[in-house]
């Protein structure tokens, strides 16, 4: 599942480059031969029991570091950068169901000011699968054993370095056996830098700590106020010039870490969401690094252009939402045209309860229209949310 709240993947901004935080000691051991070729995961089948094996209480942390700015070769502009810690933990377990909180801290353990990461969020991931999935690692694989987290571990270091064709250097580190680390498939440590013309920056990833929890521990299931996206979807009304209006729907979900996202017309003759078939798996691990580089590259909340719109309320079946709009006029070849962006004044608004991450952070509508004589108006088109919800009821 390709996060959409970045305008470009996150490879295409960074880079990765393999750096062991201070007090995390790493001894190479012999190992395979580097190759060029992709990797086979060598925990995928453990990682499968794992899941199956899920526990209310099963944590893992991380501490990251992300970084851009400035502009390369004097166009100007300021570093900026955030840290703090990230976590994903089991919150409960209603087999296939894991339901797993992700939540941002700073170093205290205090919610981040940063808007787009400052609350909880919650993944029900299925335990099973509905088809085969394998996301083979990238890049050059040698042998390692890192000392992380007061564990010694035996790994494999990915390294995949684009930086001679002006992309990014990536690196991963991955247990073995991922054993606890099974939420994020054994991820030790993730770092992408960005190279070449591209405006400077990185994240990296560390294991900071995980624990284990109890087989005896029970938990209700939560309540899907705050989806990053599995178990959620989201409909948007299509409009152009032409054919007749269509509702698109966008439809998340998870399985054993890895996350699916399918988009298209409403199938009326399907249940919700009920295809993920053809949906290109994203590791859950891949969309921290991608939602914490997007929060800093994409800067706080609400956009620019839009802190300064007119104040109203957006409004989709019985929702009603306090929202910005945003509208600017531009004349190419003497046509003059109208745009305007509405968007959430606060992403996270009870209103917006059950929609989506990615939704939260893109126009909840947009439109077009040209200027015509006399000052009338003609709808170019444009794009709106109508409606959104969980697909899991029901769901076995």
């Amino acid at each position: 599942m390709q996060m959409r709240h970045s305008p470009l993947p996150l490879a295409a901004l960074l880079g990765a480059a393999l750096s062991i935080l201070p007090g995390c000691e790493s001894t190479k051991s012999s190992g395979p031969s580097p190759s060029d070729t992709q990797a086979q995961n060598p925990a995928s089948v453990q990682a499968q029991d794992d899941w199956q094996r899920a526990r209310v209480g099963d944590r893992v942390t991380y501490s990251f570091s992300a970084t851009q700015g400035p502009e390369p070769r004097g166009g100007g502009g300021t570093a900026r950068t955030l840290k703090g810690l990230v976590t994903l933990e089991v919150v409960s377990v209603q087999q296939p169901w894991v339901w797993v909180r992700l939540a941002y801290t700073d170093e205290a353990g205090k919610p981040l000011s940063q808007t787009r990461l400052a609350q909880e969020q919650l993944i029900p991931v299925r335990a099973d699968v509905t088809r085969p999935i394998d996301v083979p690692h990238q890049g050059e694989a040698t042998a390692e054993r890192p000392s992380v987290a007061g564990r010694t571990w035996e790994a494999m270091r990915y390294v995949s370095d684009q930086r001679p064709v002006d992309g990014p250097l990536r690196t991963r580190v991955y247990a073995n056996e991922p054993g606890p680390l099974y939420l994020t498939h054994g991820l030790i440590d993730a770092s992408t830098e960005s190279a070449g013309f591209h405006v400077p920056g990185g994240i990296q990833l560390t294991l900071r700590e995980f624990r284990e929890g109890s087989a005896s521990t029970s938990a209700p299931v939560p309540a899907l106020e705050r989806p990053l996206g599995p178990g959620a979807y989201y409909d948007r009304r299509v409009d152009v010039v032409g054919p007749s209006p269509s509702v698109q729907r966008s439809c998340f979900a998870a399985e054993r870490g890895y996350l699916l996202r399918t988009e298209g017309p409403i199938d009326t003759n399907a249940p919700a969401c009920s295809d993920f078939s053809q949906a290109e798996p994203e590791p859950l691990e891949e969309v921290l690094t991608e939602l914490t580089f997007g929060a800093l590259s994409e800067g706080d909340w609400p956009p620019a252009a839009a802190a300064s719109g007119s104040r109203g309320t957006f409004t989709a079946e019985d929702r009603n939402v306090p929202a910005l709009t945003e509208q600017h006029t531009e004349n190419v070849e003497r046509i003059q045209r109208v745009s305007s962006e509405t968007y959430a004044a606060e992403p996270w608004a009870p209103a917006l309860a059950g929609l989506p991450y990615e939704a939260r952070f893109q126009p909840l509508s947009s439109d077009t229209e040209r200027v015509l004589a006399g000052g009338k108006r003609e709808s170019e088109g444009g794009v709106r949310l109508v409606r959104w919800g969980s697909w899991l009821g029901g769901q076995k």
